[in-house]
């Protein structure tokens, strides 16, 4: 958290937490291709493997505010783990909790497509993509 992300409320305002979903994915699937310059591997490196000519997009965000996330001068916790994995799209599931005291603040998720830039034409997943999003899928989440 940042203490600019702060709304006249004095908690985190709802566009800083999409951004911090966004921090958040990044961190966990790497960086699309082409964008900025190498750091650490992420744990699945699933964005930043994909062919040349592949855009990582977001068809839609689904955002629970379940309580206000305050703002505080350490890192807010978010988790992620893998829902439903179709054919050509996948969801990525987030819940943010309040650093200090633990509580649930946000439950979201998003679901991604791979898109060929050329065309604009939604891709398939390939097995590859699947078998690395595999092992971080959890039960069905209801929000």
């Amino acid at each position: 958290m940042r203490w600019g992300d702060m709304d006249a409320y004095g908690h985190i305002n709802n566009v800083q937490l999409v951004r911090i979903l966004e921090e958040a994915r990044i961190a966990a699937f790497g960086p699309p291709r082409g964008a900025g310059l190498p750091g650490i591997e992420p744990e699945v490196p699933l964005f930043n493997e994909v062919p040349e000519g592949t855009l990582a997009l977001v068809v839609e965000h689904k955002i629970r505010y379940v309580r206000t996330l305050e703002y505080r001068n350490v890192p807010a916790v978010v988790q992620l783990w893998i829902g439903a994995v179709k054919g050509a799209s996948f969801d990525i599931h987030y819940l943010v909790q309040d650093p200090v005291t633990g509580e649930d603040c946000v439950k979201a998720s998003s679901h991604l497509a791979f898109v060929d830039e050329a065309t604009g034409r939604v891709l398939r997943l390939t097995p590859e993509q699947k078998a690395k999003l595999a092992p971080f899928m959890a039960p069905r989440q209801t929000h």
